[in-house]
């Protein structure tokens, strides 16, 4: 039988996002009617339309959810794109969502001049965003387009909220090219009420600049549905003051909190990492902090151990996918310890399965992958029915391609990625677990472990891709000294048999996922030598 969730199930209102976010407000609330202006402009000065598609290629920035609500406002689509893509990347995104125009930001705006140019898109559609223009005097701030004499005679678009587009939010692409998820204003909505049946019930609304309620840390990429949707969306929709930062840095993150008594982040594991080993941390006053909530990819209870210690300061976790607005599974603040290593419970209104490679159910506590469905859970992926038919079950079941098990209390255990799993000999090395065992060790700063064929044996071998702590020497007898230590932790299968090597950073997502098939390729290319690799 599948999985409900055990929490009661909450209306969902057919509405669309802007409605959704600020009827209840006043009518001159400043982002509401900067976004209105926005959206007006849009019509008045390009004709916008239903299903029109803004490109977002910009960093995070306080003009960011003014857009953002503004494309929604006129019945488009925003479609955020990394800023970190090359021209090449970004112009597949552009050309593959059929976007009308590009918000970006100066610093980088040569290439996403180069990527206009490549999908085909006239400059005179390119629009910027933050404090500064452009050198050259050719591309146009966003707010060129707010109300002229004529454009207060443009209204608000009617949005039919299970049907037409919100977003067009472009996967990592872990296993090919990125593709486009299509989630409506419904499923959005639907995420954000869900959300606030679990963290909004324990975090308070400001009540607006001086309030006293919960102070937010907005280090989230806005680039990624999870910072949309967790921290721009959320802080407007539950009234949680939010202080963005462009991109995280560590004691620029530890000053803003010190400095502002930020209460509560949601952070990917990089940052719990980096907030757990650094020595810099030590020299700010982080007490204002409640708790984090981590996401993106399972935090092990190694690493939880290690963040509690030195900062006696909690770290509940969750879970989701693009694919489902973002959120799926969400730990109580009580709970985190209790259940330490799971990403929570259901949300209302989900249901889950966990099967087997059949499509079986198994037994609670036994690992197969998660399958799920939710008012929030996506229509599809952009134009690419082949995969959308691949992502789907016959009866409708939504497969996540993550291995999972629950235990008797309806807590979710995240244990890796179907794809990324290690074959030994028959035997299942779940990446993540070594990762986190190799993190306590006091050398070791981070660490990418995948598999590694040899055909001798005909089998693959896990290999760790170790990043030492400041002052550490690579060299054969510091690899060596790792992989005795692991050996008596783990089972023989899953024994660091193809090595530790060295490496100066681990590739990751902007979400923070482990882009392992960087790591793959690269032992792909080196010889078969033993000892550390630089």
């Amino acid at each position: 039988m599948p999985h409900k969730s055990l929490y009661p199930s909450i209306p969902i209102p057919e509405v669309d996002i802007f409605t959704f976010l600020f009827a209840r407000g006043p009518s001159s609330q400043p982002l509401r009617t900067a976004a209105t202006d926005f959206g007006r402009g849009l019509k008045a000065h390009w004709r916008w339309r239903r299903g029109d598609v803004l490109a977002f290629y910009t960093p995070n920035d306080v003009d960011t959810p003014v857009l953002t609500c503004g494309v929604l406002w006129a019945g488009g689509v925003a479609c955020p794109a990394n800023p970190l893509y090359t021209a090449r990347e970004l112009a597949h995104q552009l050309t593959d969502s059929g976007a009308r125009a590009l918000a970006t930001h100066a610093d980088f705006l040569d290439r996403a001049r180069e990527a206009a140019a490549l999908a085909g898109l006239p400059e005179d559609k390119i629009i910027l965003l933050g404090g500064r223009g452009d050198p050259e005097g050719k591309v146009r701030q966003w707010s060129s387009l707010r109300p002229t004499a004529y454009t207060g005679w443009y209204a608000k678009t009617k949005v039919r909220a299970r049907r037409d587009l919100a977003f067009l939010v472009y996967s990592s692409g872990t296993t090919g090219m990125p593709k486009g998820v299509r989630l409506t204003h419904y499923n959005i909505v639907a995420n954000m009420l869900q959300n606030g049946e679990m963290d909004g019930a324990h975090l308070r609304p400001s009540g607006g600049p001086g309030g006293t309620g919960d102070r937010m840390l907005g280090v989230l990429p806005f680039f990624h549905i999870y910072g949309l949707v967790n921290c721009v969306f959320m802080s407007i929709y539950a009234g949680w003051q939010l202080f963005i930062m462009s991109r995280f840095d560590l004691e620029k993150a530890c000053r803003i909190i010190q400095d502002n008594s930020i209460t509560f982040a949601y952070v990917p594991p990089p940052i719990v990492l980096a907030l757990g080993k650094d020595p810099a941390v030590d020299r700010y006053n982080l007490t204002s902090l409640k708790m984090l909530h981590s996401g993106a990819a399972p935090l092990t209870n190694e690493l939880l151990e290690l963040f509690w210690g030195r900062l006696r300061l909690p770290v509940k976790q969750g879970y989701g996918l693009s694919e489902t607005s973002p959120v799926t599974h969400v730990q109580m603040p009580d709970e985190w310890a209790k259940f330490m290593g799971s990403v929570g419970k259901l949300v209302p209104n989900m249901e889950a399965m966990i099967v087997d490679l059949e499509g079986n159910e198994v037994a609670p506590d036994e690992e197969g992958e998660l399958w799920l469905k939710g008012p929030n859970v996506f229509g599809g992926y952009f134009k690419n029915s082949e995969k959308t038919k691949e992502a789907f079950s016959p009866d409708g079941w939504f497969k996540t391609g993550d291995i999972f098990k629950v235990d008797k209390h309806g807590n979710y255990y995240c244990v890796d990625r179907l794809k990324e799993l290690i074959k030994y000999k028959g035997f299942q090395v779940p990446p993540a677990e070594l990762e986190g065992l190799l993190l306590g060790h006091h050398d070791v700063a981070d660490v990418c472990v995948i598999g590694v064929y040899d055909n001798n044996q005909a089998t693959e071998l896990p290999r760790a891709y170790v990043v030492l702590n400041s002052g550490v020497q690579a060299s054969d007898d510091k690899a060596r000294e790792i992989a005795e230590w692991m050996a008596p932790k783990v089972s023989p299968h899953k024994r660091l048999r193809g090595g530790v090597f060295f490496i100066d950073a681990v590739p990751k997502s902007p979400s923070g996922k482990i882009l392992r098939r960087i790591m793959r390729d690269r032992a792909k290319q080196e010889e078969r030598k033993a000892g550390p690799r630089l």
